[in-house]
């Protein structure tokens, strides 16, 4: 239910809706709006490497990840609502409220990851993982359609994104926190606190102990510098499907949301099919099999001229996103010590954001330096899928679950 809640802001605020809108309207269409776009998250990426792995211990020692995903919670419904007051020209405003809502909405997944070994034994973990993902995108679609409900009926108004963007934003938030509240009322964290006294200063030394110690969990390891690369390109395409579908495509704001109303629902379907066959198949099989087709999308997205192969495309990147984003958290929790669940995660959302950094940042610095051509950008993004596949190659997930027992046996 809480993927259900979360999925909104990052559909709404960072795939469909406010980037386009801070890119032609906030930052006023200037040749370096992308970049300035993907600068702002970079910085919020930034701030989640920092903290992620200090947080992800001390919600370990303390069992208190219920406690801080009700912060983060509360701070991301307040920044997102805060995003109705920007408007066109309100460029430090904008970018202060992208970053602390990011950071908060960043840091609350890093903590609802961390559940999953205590709901769900090592060789279901696909599964649940993958009905979370499935019911992410079904949340992603209610924000998005009750959007585009609202937007349709301004455009026929005459309201301009100056007007109906804003409400966009305080439906967004309004329909995180109500779905939200299943989880605070519900979830019970059957964790139990493992240490107390000198906070900060054992959650530092926690997290140095583990990578001091990454030999013992080389797999593991292995596999966060493949996410690094992997989820570069993911992390490419949510962030700038819209403005991409906006400058290259020629796309509405109704067009793009329509377009990632569609990616939902085959990201649904993707996660919720995958998460099925995954533990049977193997999650490094699934995995590679979803990167191959990212790598169609990249290719199709790129030589698209008009609408209907880049609708195709849309319709891959759902199957392909549900269906690496769920194999890619099990597999974090299958080679974890489920006594250090929350720390493992809190270096897997390290890896996320690292990802977040790079391949937005390098797709905004391509469009900038080419002034303005995405359709390169987007052929550039190709290469991070490569890569992880690359990378992914070498792992052994028997030998990584194995290390993974060993440390919990000890």
């Amino acid at each position: 239910m809480y993927d259900f809640a979360n999925s909104g802001y990052t559909t709404v605020v960072i795939t469909a809706v406010f980037n386009a809108y801070f890119v032609s309207v906030v930052a006023e269409g200037a040749p370096w709006a992308t970049f300035a776009w993907t600068a702002a998250l970079a910085v919020s990426y930034a701030l989640i490497v920092l903290t992620a792995p200090v947080i992800g211990a001390w919600a370990d020692a303390h069992a208190a990840k219920k406690r801080l995903l009700a912060a983060t919670t509360i701070g991301c419904v307040l920044f997102t609502a805060g995003l109705a007051c920007v408007g066109r020209g309100d460029l430090a405003p904008g970018i202060a409220l992208v970053i602390l809502s990011n950071f908060c909405f960043g840091t609350g997944e890093n903590l609802i990851a961390a559940f999953l070994p205590e709901i769900a034994e090592g060789e279901a973990m696909g599964r649940v993982s993958g009905w979370g993902w499935s019911l992410g995108y079904l949340g992603g679609i209610v924000s998005l359609g009750a959007c585009l409900a609202y937007v349709t009926h301004a455009q026929l108004q005459g309201v301009p994104a100056t007007g109906f963007v804003p409400v966009a934003m305080l439906i967004t938030a309004g329909i995180f926190a109500l779905a939200s509240l299943p989880t605070f009322l519900f979830l019970r964290e059957r964790a139990q606190p493992a240490a107390a006294g000198r906070v900060v200063r054992g959650a530092i030394a926690r997290v140095g102990e583990t990578l001091a110690q990454a030999r013992r969990f080389a797999d593991l390891w292995r596999f966060l510098v493949c996410v690094v690369f992997y989820q570069a390109g993911i992390q490419t395409v949510i962030a700038l499907a819209a403005v991409y579908a906006q400058e290259a495509m020629g796309f509405t704001t109704r067009d793009t949301i329509m377009l990632i109303l569609l990616v939902n629902i085959t990201a649904a379907a993707g996660a919720f099919a995958f998460g099925q066959v995954q533990d049977r198949m193997g999650h490094v099989r699934t995995l590679v099999l979803t990167l191959i087709g990212w790598v169609v999308t990249v290719l199709l997205a790129w030589a698209a001229e008009g609408p209907m192969l880049f609708w195709i495309a849309a319709n891959l990147v759902g199957l392909c996103l549900g269906s690496s984003q769920s194999a890619g958290r099990a597999l974090v929790g299958y080679l974890s010590p489920p006594a250090r669940a929350a720390e493992f995660f809190g270096l897997w959302g390290l890896a996320v954001k690292l990802s977040a950094i790079l391949g937005p940042l390098t797709y905004g610095a391509v469009t900038w330096m080419t002034h303005g051509n995405h359709r390169l950008a987007i052929l550039v993004t190709g290469l991070f899928f490569v890569a992880g596949l690359a990378i992914l190659a070498g792992l052994d997930t028997a030998r990584g679950r194995r290390a993974a027992l060993a440390e919990t046996a000890g």
